[in-house]
């Protein structure tokens, strides 16, 4: 069935999409380290796991889009933006939903999400979806300068 003109779909990524989400993600996330510069990460993304990456899409134009990841004991959200000029019409919950159906399918039994701590409007989104502040320290390391010196077998 295809939506009315100016509905909004959300649906599964295919790869006409790149250049939509690319620009997406350069606009929301603008200031963004290096290491989430969009055509990478999107790429990195889709080499490991195409089946959980998400559009919203009016038409063949992307307005939102989301990623997650499941490991097999937790389940992740990456990167949900949709445009500013979209907003507040539904679509970041939409987005939102359609991947927890997702991981849920897959059997994943609880998602995660880091916010950082001074955006307070994403916070009260993710709150309004049923989310908690869980209280965490959040850990991270850069692995391109890791030598790796240990063999995999």
């Amino acid at each position: 069935m295809t939506p009315a003109v100016g509905a909004v779909d959300v649906r599964r990524y295919v790869p006409s999409d790149e250049e939509g989400v690319v620009a997406l993600w350069t606009e929301v996330f603008d200031g963004d380290p290096a290491w989430n510069e969009p055509r990478a990460m999107l790429r990195r993304k889709l080499a490991s796991d195409p089946t959980l990456v998400f559009v919203a899409v009016i038409g063949s134009r992307v307005i939102g889009a989301v990623l997650g990841g499941y490991d097999g004991v937790r389940g992740w959200v990456y990167h949900l933006a949709v445009l500013p000029t979209e907003r507040r019409r539904g679509t970041a919950t939409r987005l939102m939903h359609v991947l927890e159906a997702a991981l849920t399918e897959l059997g994943c039994p609880k998602l995660n999400l880091q916010v950082r701590a001074t955006n307070e409007s994403v916070i009260g989104f993710y709150r309004a979806l049923g989310y908690e502040v869980e209280e965490r320290t959040s850990l991270g390391k850069r692995l391109e300068h890791v030598p790796v010196t240990t063999r995999v077998v």
